[in-house]
Parts: structure tokens; sequence; C-alpha cells
């Protein structure tokens, strides 16, 4: 946090930005509200134990229904990595943690997941980058900003989503096939459609800020049900814990796990009501780039539930500061092997290197 900064204000992109500038590349869209939805979310919890049929019938139409975006038209063929395991795919989830839904003039990527699927499909990692990572950033399209080392989420707000998408490459020397956009806040839409979620709180806190009524809420240890408001509120926190944005991405872990086994239980499935609540609500909250097939990656993944999930965090050395900017630092020799494994499709040795 700067100083000075109020505990719920956003860090700055960049000192040399204002916030208009800012808004006007990726304005926000009209109705889109507060939202999340994890892309590979909605495929998993639909195809699943006992309920294919009527998840197939539902998924065709919400398929229509969802947004797409230009994902890889500013991104040049022949600066991409190449693919190397050809049959895996990794999907970039980009989300936004807006404190305000009618505020239009934020457009840093709070939220940047890899999703690794491997070639057998049998199992996903989940691999979490931090906001405040400090790593080259390309030149946006128009040449206006970039070409220099930044945070990453600079890159979202410089040149939206293909200049992250080029960011992301650069810096794992993975290739990205897929990219879903959401907004982190509206979560709480999926959780409420869900009736709610189990999480276990590992360490007690209160909130810095929160859709409560009075602006607080505090969580105590211990396994409890989330709704909505409650869950938003753990999953974006970070100011109430000393390693900051480090606790806030072991909480979004958390809730993505929690929100994929409660939509992948029967009782969603076989419920004609909840499962239309839940299609809904995701269809308003994702947007994906143009070539995704939910419907294709549904099938894929039918069998897929919480416990062959992993998550990781990329490798880093810490927090430190560059000029007025609090920054995440690369453990780089760690992050070269790491992403290594990824791009090879060595499951094994994805998760040996975080040993």
């Amino acid at each position: 946090m700067r100083e000075g900064q109020q505990p719920d204000e956003p860090d700055p992109v960049e000192p040399a930005e204002s916030p208009s500038e800012v808004g006007s590349r990726q304005p926000r869209r009209p109705g889109r509200g507060r939202r999340i939805a994890l892309v590979t979310l909605l495929a998993l919890a639909l195809l699943g134990a006992g309920g294919a049929g009527a998840a197939a019938f539902y998924l065709r139409s919400v398929e229509k229904k969802i947004d797409r975006v230009d994902a890889f038209t500013e991104v040049p063929q022949e600066k991409r990595p190449p693919v190397v395991a050809k049959d895996a795919m990794n999907i970039m989830i980009l989300g936004s943690d807006s404190r305000d839904p009618e505020n239009s003039g934020s457009s840093r990527s709070d939220t940047i997941i890899l999703v690794h699927l491997p070639a057998d499909r049998k199992s996903a990692q989940l691999i979490s980058i931090p906001r405040d990572t400090w790593l080259p950033v390309p030149r946006s399209g128009d040449g206006r900003h970039g070409g220099r080392e930044a945070k990453i989420n600079a890159a979202f707000a410089w040149g939206g989503v293909p200049l992250m998408v080029r960011t992301v490459e650069l810096f794992t020397g993975v290739r990205v096939d897929h990219v879903a956009v959401v907004d982190f806040a509206g979560f709480k839409e999926i959780v409420d459609a869900l009736g709610g979620i189990e999480i276990d709180v590992e360490q007690g806190f209160t909130s810095t800020h929160s859709l409560s009524k009075d602006g607080r809420r505090t969580f105590v240890p211990g396994r409890q049900t989330l709704d909505g408001d409650a869950a938003l509120d753990y999953a974006r926190e970070r100011y109430a814990f000393a390693d900051g944005d480090f606790a806030r991405i072991r909480h979004q872990q958390q809730v993505i796990k929690a929100i994929l086994d409660k939509a992948a239980s029967g009782g969603v499935l076989t419920n004609p009501g909840k499962l239309n609540a839940f299609l809904e609500a995701t269809a308003n909250a994702v947007s994906v780039d143009r070539s995704m097939s939910i419907f294709s990656l549904a099938t894929e993944l039918r069998h897929l539930r919480g416990g062959n999930l992993a998550f990781f965090t990329c490798p880093t050395r810490g927090t430190g500061r560059v000029g007025s900017e609090s920054v995440v630092f690369v453990d780089k020799p760690k992050a070269k092997t790491f992403f290594d494994a990824v791009r090879r499709d060595a499951v094994a040795d994805i998760v040996r290197t975080t040993r």
C-alpha cells in the first residue's frame, strides 16, 4: 500500500497514467455489473454424474449468450511461443476486483490465473500470477505504452486482453490457447445461485472493505457456509494479512475449489431451478475468446472434480519497491524451470518444482 492510501483504494497501475486515460481504453460493458465466472468452472460443473443430458441441453443454449472478445487480434504470430505439447491446453483467466460497480475508470486485472489442462484431461493445474509481479511488458498495439518493465496488471490497462496475452506468453514461454475475462466481484451471484459454499477459514480476520451494511465483516476460524457477499469479502481481502496479496490468492483458490465442488454436486445438476440459475449467472459473468467452445471443453472435462485440481503460485522472491511502487519480484531460475514443465505438459515436474 502506498503512503496515504486508504485500505480500499486500488493501487495505481502506473504513476504516469491518469484514471481517465486507463478507462478510455477498456470501457465497462453496460449492464455487466460486478461478476465472476471461471470458464472452466462452467465446463466442469455441467456434465457430471447423473445429469449430462439436461446439462448439455442447457449448456448449448447458454453458450449463445456468452460474450466474445478479440483476444489474439493484436498478438503477432511470429512472436508467440511454439506449441510444444500438442494436445495440452492452456487457458488464461483474467479477473477484476472492482470496488464500485458504477466505476468505469478501472481496467486492471487483479486476478491472473493460467489454467493448464494436460493432454489426458485427468487433472488441471491452476497457476496464479500475483498482480504486482514486476516483469517486461511489450509495447501496446497503438505504440503508446509498454516496451519496458512494469507490474503485470499494467498490461491489461495499456493494451487490453491482447497485450496481456503477449505479456504472459513472453514471461512464461507458455502458449495461451484460450482466454476468459471475468469480474471477480460478481461471483457472489454464482455463489448465491448454488445456495452458498463451504469454506474452512484458516485465520480469523475482519475485512477492511465489505459488502455488509456496516462496511465490515468478521470471519472466525473454522468450517462454515458463506453466501455470495461473504464469499466475495473473503476472496478479495488482502490488507488484513501480513502476506497481503498472497493470502488473497490462497483464498481465491480456496473459493474456486469450493464453487466447483458445490456446482458439480448432484443436487445442482438434477434441480432444474438451481441449474438454470447457476447457468444464467455464469453466462452473464463471463466473456471468452472467439474460438473457445464451452460445450466441447465441458465434454472433455466432464469427469474432472475438485480433487483433481492443483493450485500453484508463480515462484517469487518476495516483495520490494521499484521507485514508489510496491512490487513482487520473480524467482527467475525457479519460474523458468516451473513454466518449462508446464510448456512440456510434464505434470509430475510441475508439482516437483514447487516443493
